[in-house]
């Protein structure tokens, strides 16, 4: 078992890496406020782990929900759901919210724990490699809107992460390659040799080695861990997380959150905006070439649904969170393991970009 420390004051919190934690009570034990327990999972997580957790509350009060499975549940609608059960269950500001599951349901819980009776705490137990090398860790919390992606939510910071990576046992190739987009993040914006270790070692990832996933969900919690302490409501710093996330939102939405998981949008994403880079005159064609073919390697896409043109690109952009001013603000790469915030770029070069890609 492994820990880290996202450092804010009296608001810091672990992210404790393992194999086996959700079966031990002894982990979660210290971060659970009351004896008022809420598990939120989803229809997939739940036959496999409901009862490891469940099991680990021993003494404690616990009532359960399960959700539906998929980004287009990331919505009011499901919100709702949720807090009609802590309403009609009579929870207090006492009841710990635990969120069983991946990005959706970590978003999900931790949105309502933000918003009911004002804030309450929450947990997370994140199964699915995107959400614990990213998702899981820093606090932001939201549901979707047709027009947008994360356009409705809060920063609500979890008591504990708690990463059981033999929860990856389960998880379904696709899945897998999802999380490592965010992985190959990471090294792009913050540390080249992180990208290089990427490139050779991906194929251990793609087998579901232990210490090879162990190695990138602490490297990868340990860039999150550093940005959040730093800038924890997004003011400068912690918008670069957001690389290929403004070109993957708009395929996201575009799409109808259907389809497409996140993690794959965002790869797209990342050499759409390792092309504009290069445009730019920051990147030689060799190293977008290493961006696309890594991606291509860990079996994720490439290139937008072809159905997309550059004016749906354009329209959901727009509404994108990091929109000042009316302008588009782009996260782009000054060099590998490097990025910077961006608006000032010509239009015309975007405009190529998006052409290039929408054939």
């Amino acid at each position: 078992m492994a820990t880290l420390n996202v450092e804010l004051g009296n608001r810091s919190y672990p992210i404790i890496v393992g194999n086996g934690l959700l079966r031990d009570e002894a982990v979660l034990a210290p971060y659970i406020a009351g004896d008022e327990v809420v598990v939120l999972t989803n229809e997939t997580i739940a036959p496999l782990y409901l009862d490891q957790v469940t099991t680990s509350l021993k003494d404690r009060q616990f009532i359960c929900q399960v959700l539906p499975d998929g980004e287009q549940f990331k919505n009011l609608d499901t919100l709702q759901g949720v807090f009609d059960t802590l309403l009609e269950n009579r929870c207090s500001r006492a009841t710990t919210l635990i969120a069983l599951g991946g990005g959706v349901i970590g978003d999900v819980v931790g949105f309502a724990a933000a918003c009911y009776q004002r804030g309450i705490p929450f947990i997370q137990l994140p199964t699915t490699l995107l959400a614990q090398v990213d998702s899981s860790v820093g606090g932001k919390t939201a549901v979707n809107h047709p027009q947008g992606k994360n356009m409705i939510g809060a920063f609500h910071q979890p008591a504990c992460v708690v990463s059981d990576t033999g929860t990856l046992a389960t998880l379904d190739p696709r899945q897998l390659a999802a999380g490592i987009a965010e992985v190959i993040k990471y090294g792009l914006i913050r540390d080249q040799k992180f990208f290089s270790w990427l490139e050779e070692n991906i194929e251990r990832l793609l087998r579901y080695e232990d210490d090879a996933l162990e190695f990138v969900i602490l490297e990868s919690c340990r860039h999150k861990a550093q940005v959040v302490a730093n800038d924890e409501r997004e003011a400068g710093e912690r918008a670069l997380l957001n690389l290929g996330h403004t070109f993957g939102h708009a395929i996201e939405a575009a799409t109808d959150y259907v389809g497409w998981l996140h993690g794959e949008a965002v790869a797209v994403g990342m050499v759409m905006a390792a092309t504009m880079s290069q445009k730019m005159g920051w990147l030689d064609a060799a190293e977008v070439e290493r961006v696309r073919e890594l991606v291509k390697r860990t079996g994720l896409p490439s290139e937008p649904p072809a159905s997309m043109s550059p004016d749906d690109f354009m329209k959901h952009m727009a509404v994108d969170k990091k929109v000042s001013s009316g302008r588009i603000r782009l996260v782009l790469l000054n060099e590998l393991g490097q990025a910077s915030l961006i608006s000032d770029y010509p239009d015309e070069l975007l405009v190529e970009v998006l052409d290039a890609f929408c054939i």
